[in-house]
């Protein structure tokens, strides 16, 4: 028979809005026989009683759920023993800052399901919100740009753009997208910024999702191999911008140090483990700017988000509230705002909180049809026997307090 499932609360900051599960999905739960408790929230998209008009129990306390989801990490004192848990716990590449919580789950013998691991056989993820990271990521990039080249003083069709958190919806934003797409067309780019190139990293959902929203301005797109000949055609029209993907083999071979100085904006988007190249090292920054040059790069839009990671000038996570720092390239400093003498960086880490409604609903959309086997699941039994689809049970890093045989390897950063 179907069990109880829980919804958490999200306690990340003030910022995170999101739901693993939209009341439209608690709704369909409940008509399949899925009893659903929900921990209310002032700050989540979904309003409580939505929640409860869709057949939810609203309760303050989830120690009676036996599997619990939620989205981002949660805090030790709100874990509970023998609790199966599904969220995004970062732990899978040994994160330090993460360490205190997958120990505090072993020693609640309780079970951890990390969304990040939800893959095909292929290795494609199933359940993520990646798409909508690169929206808001996107968004944000343009918007970070419009202000560094106002306050240098360029008056840029991108002055206009908000963060994506300030758009009722990606409905609005998709408005303004074409707004100043028009406004391209007509009337170009500054001739002080033309060619004006966006480069991106990266194939997967979040480069993709941040490449959706680009596209929908006017653009060409080159090889990164033409990016030297854009700069001598002095037939280029300015009312047109110009894209570069740059594959794996670009970053790997010769890196990205040599493509930076024809770059306007940078949007990383790629998946990086530690002892893989940097996509943008501090040494390739201070060469750009070195001698009191201005170079064309004025943002890199981190959306990986990595801190020390592929772009390591990324040295601090900010908030939607708070989102750039301009990375000083002389003293290594993290500087406030958009100016000072080096790039202006897009460090979010939850940047899909910045569209929590459709963010909300694409996730749940994906995680709904695994739902009911989870809720009728027996989180007791041992890992080999536990009724699991394979797509889960490649996902589950933690069971009744054990690593599971994929990841063993996570003991040696719990020490």
């Amino acid at each position: 028979m179907p069990r109880m499932i829980g919804i958490r609360r999200e306690d990340k900051n003030r910022w995170e809005r999101r739901a693993p599960l939209t009341p439209d999905h608690v709704a369909e739960l409940t008509r399949r026989g899925v009893t659903v408790a929900v921990e209310p929230s002032p700050l989540r998209a979904f309003p409580d009683e939505e929640y409860r008009a869709a057949g939810a129990r609203i309760v303050d306390d989830l120690s009676s759920c036996p599997v619990v989801f939620g989205v981002k990490e949660i805090p030790l004192e709100r874990l509970n023993p023998n609790t199966a848990y599904f969220f995004f716990a970062h732990v899978t590449k040994g994160q330090p800052a993460n360490m205190p919580m997958l120990r505090r789950l072993m020693e609640l013998g309780s079970t951890l399901v990390e969304y990040e691991k939800i893959v095909d056989e292929r290795g494609r993820r199933l359940v993520f919100f990646g798409r909508h990271a690169g929206f808001a990521g996107m968004l944000d990039t343009l918007a970070t740009l419009g202000r560094r080249l106002s306050h240098e003083g360029i008056h840029s069709p991108f002055a206009s753009f908000k963060f994506a958190h300030e758009y009722a919806n990606l409905e609005e934003a998709h408005a303004e997208l074409a707004r100043v797409a028009g406004v391209i067309r007509r009337g170009g780019v500054p001739e002080a910024l033309h060619p004006l190139v966006i480069g991106f990293t990266g194939s997967g959902n979040v480069s993709k999702g941040a490449q959706e929203i680009f596209d929908q301005l006017p653009y060409e797109e080159i090889i990164p191999e033409d990016l030297p000949s854009l700069f001598t055609n002095e037939d280029l029209p300015r009312n047109v911008l110009y894209k570069v993907t740059f594959a794996r083999s670009d970053r790997f071979s010769g890196g990205m140090a040599p493509h930076l100085g024809y770059l306007t904006a940078l949007v990383n988007g790629i998946y990086w483990e530690p002892g893989q190249p940097k996509v943008v090292t501090i040494d390739a920054l201070r060469a750009l700017f070195q001698g009191g040059a201005t170079p064309r790069l004025r943002v890199i839009g981190d959306i990986t988000c990595d801190p020390d990671g592929s772009i390591e000038a990324n040295v601090k996570i900010t908030t939607p509230g708070d989102p750039v720092y301009v990375y000083d390239v002389e003293s290594g400093e993290a500087l406030p705002g958009v100016a000072g003498r080096g790039p202006v960086i897009l460090a979010v880490d939850n940047l899909p909180c910045e569209v929590p409604v459709d963010a909300s609903q694409h996730f749940g959309d994906a995680l709904l049809r695994f739902l009911p086997a989870l809720a009728r699941c027996d989180w007791q039994q041992p890992f080999e026997t536990l009724a699991l689809k394979d797509e889960i049970r490649r996902a589950v890093v933690v069971h009744r307090g054990r690593l599971t045989p994929s990841y063993v390897h996570l003991g040696r950063h719990l020490l």
